[in-house]
Order: structure tokens, then C-alpha cells, then sequence
């Protein structure tokens, strides 16, 4: 009899012990979840590049804006579209496709082919192009184009998702890196979101993957407000100083964009005829982001390194004629 009791007594000793822990965790992860709002089973993988899809159709070439396009492993791409879409005929017979990224010189002609019917309306003289190897049209003003061979249809409802293999890349030379790698800070394709259906463009580099803490891109930045300030640095360097001088200004230049969110550009040019004459465009989101900047240890380090190396400094502040425009830094 006591050692049922005892065996009884534990038993609900432990359960209370694990109801308690329960609790804690419940109450835990329903504060967590507290913290964001349940809005449904969106798709919540937007913005991709935005495509145009090349196929011939019964004889002619047609193309069609495509924003819904997705990656399978390292060789294959999935390509998902509405099957009311003209388009699809063609590519379930010749079982071929081209994919081209839009870029921002082609977006009005691709939101176009996105907004009429190949059915209707004859889209094969839109864009100049030519034949690829792999027998599907190429539009020449694409900066990267894939071929693609559909190797499986998958079907849900509503939509054709075509999964293809890549038969070929091509790219224009400037969105090349000096190895002939795709460079995506050149290359800078348009994107598209859904449901909202905007058309958006790339942001700034963070920095590289599995190595953000070596060499961190730029910081996400502040907006520019009431007293932010857009300066022109008009430096005089002495001649014998100018390497040095411009070691100095590379490293404070890459570093303020990196770590300083109120730092909103720093691009430096230099005089071809005179190289000694350097004129830096700087813009800071506000006047406090500025007193940072100047009490930053590597503006001191800039400033103190190179004060016997300037011959003159002219600090000119400016005036946009539209402040709505904005300059977008980039730093390799």
C-alpha cells in the first residue's frame, strides 16, 4: 500500500513539474508570437528578378512577362505560368524556352507584352533578337539571357510550372566581373512583387555570404532629412603625396559607407588634366550624422594622416535642384 502511494505520489510530482515547464514554454512562444501578425498562408518569397519568357507559337516568336520563376537545387529552374496564357502551347510542344532578366533600359517594353495577348496581338517584333543555340529567340537588350529545354511539367491548378534545365547563359560584357563571372552590382535587374505588383530595384551590397564579418557592405542608411547636407570637398593634394594621400581617401570613403547610416554618399573624382585636384560629392542624412562623421576614429585618421599632404580645401555646401533625387553608393 505505501508503495503504491509513493509510485502515485512521484507520478504526480512529475507531471506537475512537466506542466509547469509546459506552461512556461507555452507562455513563452505565445509572447514571441505576439510580436507578429497572422496574415494568412501569403507567399511571402517577393520580389524575384523580373523575366520575359521567349517561345515560337505557332511559327512566330511571342513574348511574355513572367515575375513567377523559382530555383530547383543548382541545375534546374522552375518557370510558373497561368495556362490561359498563350504562350504555353508553344513551349509544351518544342519543349523549349528563354529566360530573359529585364533590365531597367527594357522595362516599358516588357511591362507592354505583359498587358496584351500573343492570341491578339503579334509581340514577335517588340524586342530585336536572335536565334540562341538551343533554337529559342534571344532578346539582344537582355544583359542575361538562359535557353532553357523543359524537362517535366508540373501542374497545379491554375498554372503551368515548367521545370527546365539551362542549355545556355549568355550575358552582355559590362555585366561581367574581370573572371567573366555575373556580376549582380552591374548587372542590376529589375524586380518584380507580388501581390502588390510593383516593379522594384536592387539595393545595396551587404556584404558577402559566410563572410559578412571580414568585409561588410554598406549599412542600411537613414533618410535625408530637413538639415541633411550635400557638400562639394574641393582638395588641392601636393604632388608628391598624391598615392599616399589617396590610399587615405579610399579607406575613410569605404568605411564611412559601410558602418555610418547617416554617411549617404562619398564619391570621390579627380581632375584629369590635374589628378592633384580632387572633388568629393558627400551628402549626410543630417547635420548630427555629420558631427559623427567628423568624430569618427577613421575621419580623425583621414584627417590627421593627411593634413601636411593638402595644399588647399574649399568646402562647398550645395543646394539640390530636386531633392527627390538620390544617389545610390556602391562599394565592391
Amino acid at each position: 500500500m505505501k508503495k503504491s502511494v509513493w509510485i502515485v505520489c512521484t507520478w504526480v510530482a512529475v507531471l506537475s513539474a512537466c506542466g509547469t515547464a509546459v506552461k512556461e514554454n507555452s507562455e513563452h512562444r505565445n509572447a514571441t508570437e505576439m510580436e507578429k501578425k497572422n496574415i494568412g498562408n501569403v507567399l511571402a518569397l517577393y520580389p524575384k528578378p523580373m523575366t520575359v519568357v521567349g517561345a515560337e507559337v505557332e511559327g512566330k516568336v511571342n513574348w511574355l512577362v513572367v515575375g513567377h520563376t523559382g530555383i530547383i537545387g543548382h541545375d534546374r529552374i522552375l518557370v510558373s505560368m497561368n495556362k490561359k496564357h498563350y504562350t504555353n502551347q508553344g513551349i509544351r510542344q518544342s519543349k523549349k524556352l528563354s529566360v530573359n532578366l529585364v533590365s531597367r533600359a527594357m522595362l516599358p517594353k516588357a511591362d507592354y507584352v505583359g498587358s496584351v495577348s500573343g492570341a491578339e496581338v503579334d509581340k514577335s517584333g517588340v524586342f530585336d533578337y536572335h536565334w540562341g543555340a538551343n533554337g529559342t529567340p534571344v532578346i539582344d537588350a537582355s544583359p542575361v539571357t538562359m535557353e532553357c529545354d523543359v524537362v517535366d511539367i508540373y501542374e497545379t491548378e491554375g498554372f503551368d510550372n515548367f521545370v527546365c534545365s539551362i542549355a545556355h547563359t549568355y550575358a552582355r560584357p559590362e555585366v561581367l566581373d574581370a573572371e567573366g563571372r555575373l556580376d549582380y552590382a552591374r548587372l542590376k535587374p529589375v524586380l518584380f512583387e507580388f501581390p502588390t505588383y510593383l516593379y522594384l530595384a536592387t539595393g545595396e551590397v551587404l556584404g558577402k555570404c559566410l563572410n559578412l564579418d571580414k568585409q561588410p557592405g554598406m549599412c542600411a542608411k537613414e533618410p535625408m532629412t530637413s538639415d541633411g547636407i550635400v557638400r562639394l570637398s574641393k582638395i588641392e593634394v601636393l604632388p608628391k603625396y598624391l598615392d599616399e594621400y589617396m590610399a587615405y581617401a579610399t579607406e575613410v570613403g569605404e568605411v564611412s559607407l559601410r558602418t555610418e547610416p547617416g554617411v549617404l554618399t562619398m564619391y570621390a573624382v579627380s581632375e584629369k588634366e590635374n589628378p592633384c585636384r580632387i572633388t568629393i560629392l558627400e551628402t549626410y542624412a543630417s547635420k548630427e550624422a555629420y558631427d559623427k562623421h567628423i568624430a569618427s576614429a577613421h575621419f580623425q585618421k583621414y584627417k590627421q594622416g593627411t593634413l601636411h599632404m593638402v595644399k588647399s580645401l574649399v568646402l562647398s555646401d550645395q543646394t539640390p535642384l530636386n531633392p527627390a533625387n538620390q544617389i545610390n553608393n556602391f562599394v565592391q
